[in-house]
Formats: structure tokens, sequence, C-alpha cells
């Protein structure tokens, strides 16, 4: 899997959730993909439950987050 692949679907905008990080423009914080990767929910599990999301969105919040932790800049979609 390519370092940036996916991160496309990250954007950043003011009028959206505060600015924070979200899933392709929709209300979908990149840490509210990661607290239900953190619940043990799967992949899957999400998708199933969430039908809106597509799994490049939850690999793109992986990727991202993995990226900033890692120290790396960032420059997501706006």
């Amino acid at each position: 899997m390519k370092k940036m692949e996916h991160l496309e679907r990250i954007t950043i905008g003011p009028e959206i959730c505060h600015g924070k990080p979200c899933i392709r423009g929709m209300r979908w914080p990149v840490e509210v993909i990661l607290d239900l990767l953190g619940s043990e929910m799967t992949i899957e599990d999400i998708l199933e439950d969430h039908p809106e999301l597509e799994k490049e969105d939850i690999i793109a919040a992986l990727n991202y987050a993995r990226l900033l932790v890692s120290g790396q800049t960032i420059k997501p979609a706006a």
C-alpha cells in the first residue's frame, strides 16, 4: 500500500466539524473513525452500521493518523 493512499478522502474545512479532518467533506471526523476501530469494531462492522462510509475512507483515516504520528507534514484537501 502506498504511503499516501486515499488521503484525498481526508478534507478540512472550517465550516465542517470545527475544522477537524473529516472523511470526504462529511461530518465524519477522522478521530471518530479511529474511536470506532479502537472500540474493537471491525471495518466490516463499521461499514455495515454506516453505509455512507466506504472501506477506502477507513483506510484513509488510518493512513492520515499514521502520518501524523510519524511527524510528516500533511496537506489534506479543502
